[in-house]
């Protein structure tokens, strides 16, 4: 899906709201709500290899792919790798506990950042939303049961 326009500017909030409803961690809440989400996103940018974060980071934001893909590891363990659409770092808007993996650019990369301070905000006034988030946490944590 693309989400910039043709000359590359800054990502509109409208088309942020577009693109977190198709983000499975925010694919049950409402577009009205979306917009509430997409104004406290911050677009920023990576070049391939470059860390995002490291494991023992303190966690203060989670990030949205817009565009690229990242290496998710432990010390040369890979776990995972993520692309356009997916998230990472969901938990530290959740707790403030030191980031259990490092984050690690495999192109160039575009991530929406939604900062944990700003995001607790949100939910003391639409609980809604948390309840979405719940959801979709309870299957990934049931799923990672499962293996």
């Amino acid at each position: 899906m693309a989400v910039f326009d043709p000359e590359g500017s800054v990502i509109s909030t409208i088309e942020k709201v577009l693109f977190l409803k198709g983000v499975d961690l925010f694919k049950t809440i409402p577009a009205e709500e979306l917009s509430a989400i997409a104004q406290i996103t911050d677009e920023v940018e990576y070049a391939p290899e470059q860390t995002v974060f490291k494991e023992g980071d303190q966690g203060d934001a989670m990030y949205l792919i817009v565009d690229g893909k990242v290496k998710i590891y432990v010390g040369a363990r890979n776990l995972a790798e993520l692309g356009t659409g997916q998230c990472f770092g969901e938990m530290a808007i959740l707790d403030a506990e030191p980031r259990s993996a490092s984050v690690a650019a495999l192109s160039d990369l575009t991530l929406l950042k939604i900062k944990r301070e700003d995001f607790s905000e949100i939910l003391a006034e639409k609980p809604e939303i948390s309840r979405g988030i719940i959801k979709v946490l309870t299957t990934r944590l049931r799923e990672a049961n499962r293996r």
